[in-house]
């Protein structure tokens, strides 16, 4: 057995030897040939890439295509790039790209696939739902030059998977700039004409009643903070802005006041919110009755909030270790606090269970729209650099190799 590996291993080097000798021999004009010739393959196995992504695109995830498109264009802007430093005469074909299919969202609708699942995994939100956000949305975007079920599904992708403007544009039949202005019109339209379905004003029982099914009676919310990168110049080198987030036992937004820079401290953005106004300055939130127990006690309408806001009469944080205190030992340290007693540790544990809620929200926002995750501003360079790779096929497919 031995006697067989060691022949096969001395074959082998043979081989290798015989290959290089080859290659040394090669003139080279003959090394540029065969140079060439492997652009060629590479050239045509980017078409036949192209060609499967055009006519299963449907049939993939978004997810899926996007990466492939991505891919491709890599290979494709490689391939352009490999071709500029030969500086040799053509002598391959290289495949054209097929015509270009109508597009994906007018294939997309006109498909007879009543699965609502691929609407939501494209969309992340079923038909039922887009059809109720389209018409809220249809009055506020007639300064558009496209019909409003095409924009508002077109931010949606992009929202939901975190696309470039020129991969939306080519769903959509769009050019960039046109799918930048369209993304940014239907945003704001969002912001301007939905803010009524965020039901602290409207359904504080229900609310309440929420809350109250998990032991902390006569809460009103969970408040928080959490940052979001930011990629471009706006914010500097690794810029981030910071969101204010109220939410209910469900993990479902209350309120949000968001773009703040985090910079700032969370008790700056606190005061400056709306929130704070409602409830400070003209007191139109939090004035309920209060909440009875058995022993007498009286609860007012409370919000829990995380340990980086300040403690108010309506808002409540953890128990800290007050600076005054000694003794500091880490071995004491319990829900992130030092040497309190048991009724304050057990306060901050059901205080820490509150505030998970506003993890769940926040985690499933990320998870449902990753262009929120990952980008708030568009990084131009990074899409020219995406474009640039498209061009160079398509300019390939003019070529002669």
């Amino acid at each position: 057995m031995a006697k067989s590996s060691s022949s096969a291993a001395a074959k082998r080097n043979n081989n290798n030897l015989k290959l290089q000798q080859q290659q040394l021999q090669q003139t080279p004009s003959t090394r540029r040939q065969n140079l060439l010739q492997l652009v060629a393959a590479a050239a045509s196995a980017t078409a036949a890439a192209h060609s499967f992504l055009a006519n299963h695109d449907l049939a993939l995830h978004p997810a899926q295509t996007l990466t492939l498109e991505s891919n491709i264009s890599a290979v494709s802007l490689s391939i352009s790039n490999l071709l500029s430093l030969i500086h040799h005469p053509i002598a391959f074909a290289v495949p054209r790209p097929p015509p270009p299919p109508p597009s994906w969202f007018y294939r997309f609708m006109s498909s007879q696939n009543d699965n609502d699942q691929l609407f939501i995994e494209s969309f992340r939100m079923s038909k039922q739902s887009f059809s109720y956000l389209l018409a809220l949305l249809t009055p506020s975007l007639s300064s558009l030059t496209i019909p409003p079920n095409y924009a508002v599904s077109a931010t949606l992708f992009r929202l939901a998977h975190a696309a470039s403007f020129n991969a939306v544009a080519r769903r959509f039949d769009l050019d960039s700039p046109t799918a930048c202005r369209v993304f940014f019109v239907v945003c704001k339209a969002i912001i301007d004409n939905l803010g009524h379905f965020f039901e602290l004003r409207t359904d504080l029982n229900r609310i309440v009643l929420g809350f109250g099914w998990i032991s902390l009676p006569n809460c009103c919310g969970v408040l928080g903070i959490d940052s979001f990168a930011v990629k471009g110049n706006l914010f500097g080198e690794n810029g981030s802005v910071m969101v204010q987030a109220l939410v209910d036992s469900e993990g479902r937004f209350l309120d949000v006041s968001a773009g703040w820079p985090s910079t700032m401290k969370p008790e700056m953005v606190l005061r400056q919110s709306e929130l704070f106004s409602s409830i400070e300055e003209s007191r139109e939130l939090l004035t309920g009755p209060s909440y009875e127990l058995n022993d007498g006690t009286s609860i007012p309408q409370y919000i829990l909030g995380e340990s980086c806001f300040p403690l108010l009469p309506w808002l409540i944080t953890p128990f800290r270790k007050s600076d005054t205190d000694d003794h500091e030992d880490e071995d004491d340290v319990n829900d992130g606090c030092l040497n309190l007693s048991s009724s304050k540790q057990a306060f901050n544990s059901v205080h820490n269970r509150g505030m998970e809620l506003l993890d769940t929200a926040f985690g499933r926002l990320r998870s449902r729209f990753k262009s929120v995750g990952r980008l708030l501003i568009s990084d131009k360079a990074g899409e020219e650099k995406q474009e640039n790779g498209v061009a160079g096929y398509l300019e390939l497919s003019e070529m002669k190799l």
